[in-house]
């Protein structure tokens, strides 16, 4: 039987080899400095370079990092997807393997899980990135959040989840736009949930694939799903229900406990 960890940190990796070793190495030192029991399930997502030798390397030096081979690219989403499955941690989050995020700016809010189910980080030096692609992100958030009555500042960084609302997901999501469809189903269904600020570095190799044509059409696709599922299906009658554990039920229970007694 395996001890149960904290956190699984997923890392998906296409064709990274000259990231992914700071990207690992920069993890397991967050751990240790936050004193978090945690792993790393790097995602080898069908990479054609050293991705997984470096990985590999790795694995030998810390049995911490475990290794998922994709023999051809499946996409961000499905590496996402294929690490909570396979994740031994009561939470999760997705840390690239381009080194982009620095995972000390996340686990800074771990302690924020005593309190709320899903800590969601928001970009705050936005200088970082060019012009267009901040204008699209505006553009994006503007859209999501007119079209779900949400008012979330970003839905694509290191979001930490309690996995028990992921395994309970009836949708996934496994395009681009899976992070934003897993917050606006969970937030929209009443999980609890804290914003907080996030420094963003700079890839130190290679360039981002985050706007793509393929990446914007799963993007549409996402969307118009969600839309369907959120604005055109027939509301339920029976009371909501909330994952067994989670903060988001404890509190319920607890209201429940309050109003019964009459307070």
């Amino acid at each position: 039987m395996t001890d149960q960890l904290d956190v699984s940190i997923i890392m998906p990796a296409l064709n990274e080899a000259q990231n992914i070793g700071d990207a690992i190495h920069d993890c397991q030192d967050a751990l240790d400095q936050m004193g978090i029991k945690g792993e790393i399930i790097a995602i080898n997502d069908g990479s054609t370079d050293q991705t997984e030798a470096k990985i590999k390397n790795h694995m030998e030096l810390d049995p911490r990092v475990r290794l998922i081979n994709h023999e051809r690219p499946k996409g961000v989403g499905a590496s996402f997807w294929d690490g909570v499955d396979n994740a031994r941690g009561n939470f999760v989050v997705m840390l690239p393997g381009d080194n982009e995020n620095d995972p000390m700016e996340i686990f800074r809010y771990y302690s924020l899980l005593n309190s709320v189910d899903i800590v969601i980080p928001f970009v705050f030096n936005t200088e970082v990135r060019p012009f267009f692609r901040n204008v699209l992100s505006f553009i994006y958030r503007f859209i999501i959040n007119t079209t779900f009555l949400v008012n979330f500042h970003y839905t694509n960084g290191t979001v930490l989840y309690r996995k028990t609302l992921l395994d309970e997901l009836e949708y996934r999501s496994d395009g681009f736009f899976f992070q934003t469809d897993i917050l606006v189903r969970t937030v929209k269904h009443g999980y609890l949930f804290a914003e907080v600020p996030y420094r963003l570095g700079m890839r130190a190799q290679g360039v981002s694939r985050a706007i793509t044509f393929p990446s914007l059409f799963q993007v549409i696709r996402g969307y118009l799903r969600l839309v369907r599922d959120i604005k055109f299906q027939p509301k339920s009658s029976v009371p909501k229900t909330f994952v067994e554990g989670s903060q988001t039920a404890n509190r319920h229970q607890v209201r429940g406990k309050a109003a019964g007694s009459g307070r």
